[in-house]
């Protein structure tokens, strides 16, 4: 799987301004969030490598949804041709979740690309509350859901569950790729 960098640079102004907008230091955010301080600071500044872990527990901490930290400005019309598209990569699992597109004003939802190998299974801690996550497999097979009962997807399959608790996707065939539609109520 080709590895795509994370987009730093709209991390690092979408970390200041959603940490401005709430009125949080460096300290505070990096302690709600669960790590450190430097780590933080690196992202603000547009380096680091940060993974979907740190980006999901940042967007908790910030309230926001996890698209609002990767997805620059964008035009009326839209295309993101395969390969392309702000990519975040998981540091415990050959798994990437691309933003395909994040919520408008008036809407509560944002879609992903998931694409994911055997070998590891990606745990997701719980997201802010309500939060309730949409699957359609589109090709290979996955265990997707919660960590007790995943259900095993096939092509073509949706899968429903509270993104809310704890739960995993698990490639289960080579080129697994997935549709997740991110649903915040």
């Amino acid at each position: 799987m080709e590895q795509r960098g994370a987009p730093l640079d709209v991390i690092a102004r979408s970390l200041r301004r959603e940490r401005d907008r709430v009125g949080l230091s460096l300290s505070e955010l990096a302690k709600r969030a669960g790590i450190a301080k430097s780590t933080l600071s690196q992202l603000e500044s547009g380096a680091g490598n940060p993974s979907v872990e740190t980006l999901w527990a940042l967007s908790v901490a910030l309230g926001v949804p996890f698209s609002r930290l990767v997805e620059p400005p964008q035009p009326t019309i839209r295309v993101i041709r395969a390969g392309e598209g702000p990519a975040v990569y998981s540091e415990r699992a050959d798994y990437v979740a691309t933003l395909l597109a994040s919520c408008p004003p008036g809407a509560r939802r944002d879609l992903y690309l998931i694409t994911a190998e055997p070998g590891g299974r990606r745990a997701s801690e719980p997201h802010s509350p309500g939060v309730v996550e949409h699957v359609v497999l589109c090709s290979g097979r996955a265990l997707i859901g919660p960590p007790e009962h995943p259900v095993t997807a096939e092509p073509g399959d949706y899968v429903c569950y509270p993104g809310d608790q704890p739960h995993v996707f698990e490639a289960l065939e080579p080129g697994t790729v997935a549709c997740m539609v991110s649903e915040h109520v």
